[in-house]
């Protein structure tokens, strides 16, 4: 009995310590906030052969030091957390086919809050995509075609290259015009796209295009004739669109599976009316570098060392007093992929605010190294103040930093004893005085 009691324990103690291993190795493989580029990547697909037919856009992640797990929509072993912990920091969803994923293991609340906790997500889709892949981009503030039939065709910007006049094959050079997005290099040759069309949601505020189709393209079924004017026509047209949501989380968005592929990266193009022909389109340029900034090897913004205090001091008050003079300062660094450089821009502003903003100042910068700073006078209003910075730039991970201080009035000791500006009511009294003074005199000793 004693024997079998001491098996039992030690099961215990084995469960528990795999337990608490586990548990260490999720940890270790979270997002460290201070190294944005170190990640895991989970990367689902409709078919095992995408492995290899895009392999050059998977390598590309794997160049940067990118850990993709590869697995198959239909894998009932897929996860994206243990014991509470998730255990990527990415997910690229390249199955638009797939109804459900893992049979029903991950579903539409798990993706979105995949990316409600901060993780980013490339989707792609195509003419195939199902209400899954649809419903995901619809949460995102963004809209496919509800045509299943439909794709993007366009007459005067396809490519004229090995497509024997197929006028769905796209041939787009209207980027975004981001360098934090898409580097400062510029694409000189057009990315090829064969997909289907989206729009963004009016109601979003957080996604935009960096991929827009030119004003000659409509989304329709090719292969029969166009009846009724199509719904989505122009540069309404998205067919690469980003959302970065309040939480800094990034998706990706594409219409198309195919503009990743090995076939586009490597194939010729030249786009119709244009005389110049490239070797190579501009997809593996564009994608290498949009995916950068998805996972935030750019435009990732921090803050640190929030500073304020009296002018000519150094200690941080807890309280200010109306019409101090104070200096407020912060340190603000930018990822660059490989270490944080100081951050260079002159659109911070800092407002001192109370139910609205009593004072709104631009920060001066030191460009070398990534100081902010101003100083003002504290307004005479007392009450609970808020130093607030709300910083959001196209492209950038936006800042929100607000601390906290009262304000108080002056003491009644603190008051200056005679105010010049109230000279003329001391004048006024003191003649008052001096005058019934004189009547007084008068009055009782003259007859």
């Amino acid at each position: 009995m004693g024997s079998k009691t001491k098996t039992l324990t030690m099961a215990k103690l084995s469960l528990c310590y795999f337990t608490i291993f586990s548990l260490l190795l999720s940890l270790s493989t979270a997002f460290d906030p201070e190294k944005p580029s170190d990640r895991r990547l989970l990367v689902i697909l409709d078919d095992a052969s995408l492995n290899s037919s895009h392999s050059i856009f998977f390598n590309s992640l794997k160049s940067r030091g990118y850990i993709l797990e590869f697995k198959l929509a239909d894998d009932r072993k897929i996860a994206l957390q243990r014991y509470g912990h998730y255990l990527y920091d990415g997910l690229i969803l390249f199955s638009p086919s797939a109804e459900s994923i893992g049979d029903g293991s991950l579903k539409l609340k798990d993706v979105l809050d995949f990316v409600d906790s901060g993780h980013d997500l490339i989707l792609a889709a195509n003419v195939n995509a199902s209400d899954f892949i649809r419903n995901i981009a619809s949460e995102c503030g963004v809209d496919f075609e509800d045509d299943t039939s439909a794709v993007v065709i366009d007459h005067t910007s396809y490519s004229v290259t090995e497509t024997d006049g197929d006028h769905s094959l796209i041939a787009s050079d209207s980027f975004v015009k981001s360098d934090v997005i898409l580097g400062r290099e510029k694409i000189e040759a057009p990315v090829l796209f064969r997909g289907i069309a989206h729009s963004i949601n009016a109601a979003s505020s957080l996604a935009f295009k960096v991929l827009s189709a030119s004003p000659a393209a409509y989304s329709a079924d090719p292969n029969s004739m166009v009846s009724k004017p199509p719904v989505l026509i122009g540069t309404s047209i998205s067919l690469v669109s980003v959302v970065q949501a309040r939480n800094n989380a990034r998706v990706l968005i594409s219409g198309s599976l195919d503009m990743f592929s090995n076939r586009f990266f490597r194939s010729r193009v030249q786009k119709a009316g244009s005389s110049i022909k490239y070797e190579k389109s501009g997809n593996e340029q564009f994608l290498t570098e949009l995916s950068k900034w998805m996972f935030h090897e750019r435009g990732h913004l921090k803050a640190v060392n929030v500073r304020h205090h009296k002018l000519g001091e150094t200690n941080e008050p807890s309280i200010y007093r109306i019409n101090d003079e104070l200096e407020y300062s912060v340190e603000m660094y930018e990822w660059s992929g490989t270490s944080w450089e100081p951050y260079v821009a002159d659109d911070v502003q800092l407002q001192f605010y109370m139910m609205s903003p009593y004072v709104l100042k631009t920060l001066s910068n030191d460009k070398k190294q990534g100081l902010f700073h101003t100083s003002f006078k504290v307004p005479d209003v007392y009450g609970v103040f808020q130093f607030k910075i709300e910083y959001q730039r196209l492209g950038y991970t936006s800042l929100s930093l607000t601390k906290q201080i009262p304000v108080r009035p002056y003491k009644h000791n603190e008051y200056e004893r005679f105010i010049p500006v109230a000279f003329p009511y001391y004048g006024a009294s003191f003649s008052t005085m001096a005058g019934f003074f004189v009547f007084s005199i008068l009055f009782l000793y003259h007859k």
